[in-house]
């Protein structure tokens, strides 16, 4: 009784994207990415403001409008038993504004993706003489739209921040059970679409403090609370002649009429505690520790209940000498790592995930005397997510994450001759 595991077309191509909303792609840039994720303390970036929209808060700090856009690659090896099956692809990143409001803080806005799926797996019995093939495939995605505030409070150092978001995209799922070697017999698919839309609200806290000679730190929280989202499924059952792929073929009549039905589902609870050591343009260090919890989102029927997903992440980010006539000691370079028990757990075993990473923010030329200055970001993860044992499927994975970010002082008043 073989089973195969094989990629959709979509930008994710993971077996485990088919439990929740999918495989979650987190509010964070190439920068952050390529240092294991560190968010909830990131404020400075090589000595100048970021734009870090997992803490809103950050948005106090801005001192120049900021675009940030990425796009986003994936490369990956699934594996079960002696089987394996390769597959990439290649898609939208994010695309964020920051605009600074002075001492009335900042603002910031732009799309960001939410989560992923893309899964296929397959397996093939035998009823008698005859045999079939169960399969299940799914593919869709969410993204997420959203405006944001920061603003410092009157205690020196200490910022506040919240973004309201707008969740929304379309999930599919697919049940076959096909015929590929008779004709004679129809096939038969099961498809559920899924259609999620809601507002959803974040938060966050900062504490800045100068430590002297250049130094500083910050401390930061940032979370979300049990945000609910609607989500409305339409279910139809149909039949295709036999002989072929189910999915492939022309459906020849519809044996379960569309039926629609609604209901909220509740967003995970989720707390980040992280902290960030930096010294002027030279470095920055810091380390997060998440919690997400997914007990009270609801899953389809038939699939176990979901539960708390926990990690951490540590990276940093090093510039050689940012005086230095030489260009390659201006890059910054940078590393991280991160790991997760996930909210998933199948045949009595955790499903972890965990990454190193690597990038380099590239400086390209500055323009009108310094007021505009722009970054090449490129930063790719290596990780790995699953198990080849107690009959699971690992994942052995790369993410190439490409970046661009400009940072413009924008509403300068002209002088007068």
């Amino acid at each position: 009784m073989p089973t195969a595991v094989h990629a959709q077309t979509t930008t994710s191509h993971s077996p485990y994207s088919q439990f929740g909303l999918g495989q979650m792609r987190e509010d964070l840039t190439p920068q952050q990415r390529s240092m294991g994720g560190i968010a909830a303390g990131l404020r400075y970036l090589g000595g100048m403001p970021t734009l870090n929209v997992s803490n809103p808060a950050s948005y106090s700090a801005m001192n120049r409008t900021i675009f940030d856009g990425s796009m986003y690659g994936n490369f990956t090896q699934l594996s079960k038993g002696s089987g394996s099956d390769n597959t990439g692809d290649f898609a939208f990143g994010h695309i964020t504004f920051g605009i600074p409001l002075k001492k009335a803080g900042g603002l910031s806005f732009g799309l960001l993706p939410f989560s992923d799926v893309g899964y296929n797996a397959y397996e093939d019995q035998n009823l008698g003489d005859l045999r079939y093939r169960k399969s299940i495939a799914g593919e869709g995605g969410l993204n997420k739209a959203y405006v944001g505030y920061g603003v410092n409070l009157p205690i020196k150092g200490l910022s506040i921040g919240a973004n309201a978001g707008y969740l929304f995209g379309n999930l599919t799922d697919k049940a076959t059970v096909e015929f590929p070697n008779n004709a004679e017999i129809y096939n038969t698919i099961q498809t559920n679409n899924r259609y999620v839309r809601g507002i959803m609200l974040d938060y966050g806290m900062q504490y800045f403090r100068s430590l002297g000679n250049r130094m500083s730190m910050t401390i930061g929280y940032s979370g979300t609370l049990n945000n609910q989202v609607r989500n409305e499924t339409t279910s139809m059952g149909t039949i295709t002649a036999g002989g072929g792929s189910a999915l492939d073929a022309i459906a020849l009549d519809t044996i379960i009429s569309p039926v629609s039905f609604g209901q909220r589902i509740n967003l995970p609870l989720k707390h980040n505690i992280g902290i960030t050591v930096s010294k002027g343009y030279n470095w920055t260090v810091g380390a997060d520790f998440k919690y997400a919890d997914w007990s009270n989102t609801r899953q389809p029927a038939g699939q176990a209940p979901l539960g708390k997903n926990i990690g951490v992440a540590l990276g940093g980010q090093f510039k050689p000498d940012p005086t230095s006539p030489k260009y390659l000691n201006i890059v910054d370079y940078r590393l991280g790592f991160r790991y997760n028990q996930t909210e998933i757990t199948l045949n009595n075993r955790r499903i972890n995930d965990m990454a190193v990473s690597a990038g380099f923010g590239i400086p390209l030329a500055q323009k009108s005397f310094g007021r505009t200055f722009s970054m090449l970001n490129i930063t790719g993860e290596f990780g790995q997510r699953g198990t080849l044992q107690n009959n699971l499927v690992r994942e052995r994975y790369i993410n190439i994450h490409l970046g661009f970010t400009i940072n413009d002082t924008w509403f300068i008043r002209g002088s007068i001759d």
